[in-house]
């Protein structure tokens, strides 16, 4: 693989109630343990960055497969759901539901455009056989 890009960040303090600083400063973020995990609440954590990055990588992935197809779409988002729970080894596990809104084009190009942008989307290539990825697509 040719790499085209590299981000980097840091994370210090207590990891997941720390801050996390990436090399050009774009994100300069506190992090806290969210309320339902048990902790204080009240500053971004690593499932919210994940959830965001992957929404926006697929996303970008569902345009490029429909600008190739020459897919009518006049309009689309992405919103992403990462979870968090114990898995069976006494550690923890994520997983990702993707929902995508699509209009222009009708529910079985719909369904297309989101499995050809699956199979795409980086995010989704690092994450296939590691932690279940349910997509769900919506025509507006």
């Amino acid at each position: 693989m040719s790499t085209l890009y590299t981000a980097a960040a840091m994370s210090t303090g207590d990891g997941r109630n720390g801050h996390v600083r990436s090399s050009d400063g774009q994100i300069d973020q506190d992090l806290a343990i969210p309320k339902e995990m048990g902790g204080a609440g009240g500053a971004t954590n690593p499932e919210q960055l994940f959830a965001a990055g992957y929404a926006a990588c697929f996303h970008s992935a569902l345009k490029l497969v429909a600008g190739q197809q020459k897919a009518p779409v006049t309009d689309s988002s992405v919103s992403a759901e990462v979870g968090i729970g114990p898995n069976d080894a006494g550690g923890f596990a994520l997983s990702v539901a993707l929902y995508v809104e699509l209009a222009g084009v009708d529910q079985a190009t719909a369904d297309q455009l989101v499995e050809a942008a699956h199979q795409v989307c980086p995010y989704s290539n690092a994450t296939r056989g590691n932690i279940p990825v349910t997509l769900e697509a919506t025509v507006a």
